[in-house]
């Protein structure tokens, strides 16, 4: 199903995606007042099951939290709206997009007035930055826009407002011919993708900037931890300057669009010989087999799409 296609969860009912609509004078549209998450259903064997579904609503109603948003429906219900959605679209694999905004009552900075609104869309989303990427990797350059410093905008709140600062970043890098952009924080240390965590291998061993860097902590970023310590990688959260990433052996990218994607090319240097590397490709394959079905779900990472919510209630 394509975008645009289907039905679209709002406020507790199904809608035509073309009637999912909100007054042009919602807050969320003059303000940025949204939070949101992004969330992949996998075809399984078993059928189709939705990917940390739980971790990512935690970190939807966190962000709420952070923002003063009071989101209107329990987190049993909204676990079981997503569940419903990509059944009533019959979709078997997909990415699900839970927003939840401000509309409309007042204008003017001060949002608490606003009522907040809930929506879910599903809809079939292939390899967020290209289907070769997986194997071949991508280009990107260090972005002149910065993260924000740690006292002005929330970087653990995944809010709409915030990506403005991620679009300028995209934009750069694909004007000038990359494939995405990679932010430095403010104190002149690796952030960053646009909508990606970011890893980087030397000498067999993974680091990843910490959350004091201005990252949003990833779902798909926990994975990559749990999945190298299985594999008895060893991995560290510490700042990195530019450069290291230069001299890197390997880097790649995690999130819930990116999935596991190689970085060769960072400001048109190779990095290590140019391909995929080793480290990257361990970790990428263990997290395909578990996720397409191939191994088994041993640390409980999917929700079948048939399933209730617990209790059945809040």
């Amino acid at each position: 199903m394509a975008f645009g296609e289907g039905k679209i969860w709002y406020d507790g009912r199904f809608v035509d995606w073309a009637d999912a609509t909100c007054h042009v004078m919602s807050h969320a549209l003059h303000y940025g007042s949204s939070v949101f998450e992004g969330i992949r259903c996998y075809a399984r064997p078993a059928g189709p099951a939705v990917f940390r579904l739980d971790d990512h609503l935690r970190r939807l109603y966190d962000s709420a939290k952070i923002y003063r948003m009071e989101i209107p429906f329990g987190l049993a219900q909204l676990r079981q709206a997503v569940l419903d959605t990509v059944r009533v679209n019959g979709l078997s694999s997909c990415y699900i997009r839970p927003l939840a905004f401000r509309g409309m009552k007042a204008m003017g900075v001060n949002p608490l007035t606003c009522p907040v609104k809930c929506v879910i869309a599903a809809w079939d989303w292939g390899k967020y930055l290209g289907e070769d990427s997986m194997v071949d990797g991508v280009s990107v350059r260090v972005s002149s826009w910065r993260r924000a410093a740690p006292d002005t905008f929330p970087a653990l709140a995944k809010a709409g407002g915030n990506y403005l600062n991620s679009q300028l970043i995209k934009i750069e890098a694909t004007q000038d011919g990359f494939d995405e952009g990679i932010a430095l924080d403010h104190y002149g240390f690796v952030s960053e993708g646009s909508g990606e965590n970011i890893f980087m291998v030397r000498n067999g061993v993974i680091y990843t900037p910490p959350s004091s860097s201005s990252i949003l902590p990833g779902v798909t970023r926990h994975c990559v931890f749990t999945l190298a310590r299985e594999m008895g990688v060893r991995i560290h959260q510490q700042v990195i300057p530019r450069e290291a990433l230069y001299i890197a052996d390997e880097v790649f990218f995690s999130g819930t669009a990116a999935e596991i994607t190689p970085v060769t090319r960072i400001d048109n240097i190779a990095i290590g010989d140019g391909r995929r590397g080793p480290v990257t490709e361990r970790i990428q394959g263990a997290f395909f087999e578990i996720v397409e079905g191939g191994a088994e779900d041993r640390h409980n990472w999917f929700t079948p799409v048939g399933a209730a919510a617990p209790g059945g209630k809040d």
